[in-house]
Formats: structure tokens, sequence, C-alpha cells
């Protein structure tokens, strides 16, 4: 499961360089930046899905935090 997520980490991380440098080079002629930010945006919000789906499915469970008082 960790691997998933890393992966995906990789992978909207990936996107968000790709429209760094589409910024930078393009000049506004094309959207291939939208497209790219568009798609950071989709990774984004299907890994928190997955997240949830995968505690609700029991495949990883949550530590908690320890308050220290």
């Amino acid at each position: 499961m960790s691997v998933l997520i890393a992966l995906a980490f990789l992978l909207i991380g990936a996107s968000l360089i790709c429209a760094l440098y589409f910024m930078m080079h393009d000049r506004g002629t094309t959207k291939r930046m939208v497209y790219s930010l568009m798609a950071r945006v989709g990774l984004s919000i299907g890994l928190f899905l997955f997240i949830l789906f995968a505690y609700w499915m029991g495949w990883i469970q949550s530590t908690g935090i320890p308050y220290s008082n």
C-alpha cells in the first residue's frame, strides 16, 4: 500500500514539475501548463479518495498521534 501512495506522490510531483517547465518554455502559447495542473489536481483528489477507500476497506489503519501532557 505504501508503494502505491508513494508512486501517486511522485506522479503528482512530476505533474507539477511539468507545469513549471511548460510555464517557462511555452510563454502562454499553448494550454499544456493548464492540462498539467488539471492532471495534478485530479491525481490529488484520486489519491485522497483512494486513501479514504483503503481505510474503509481495512487495508490501512490509523495510528493516531499520542498526546504529551
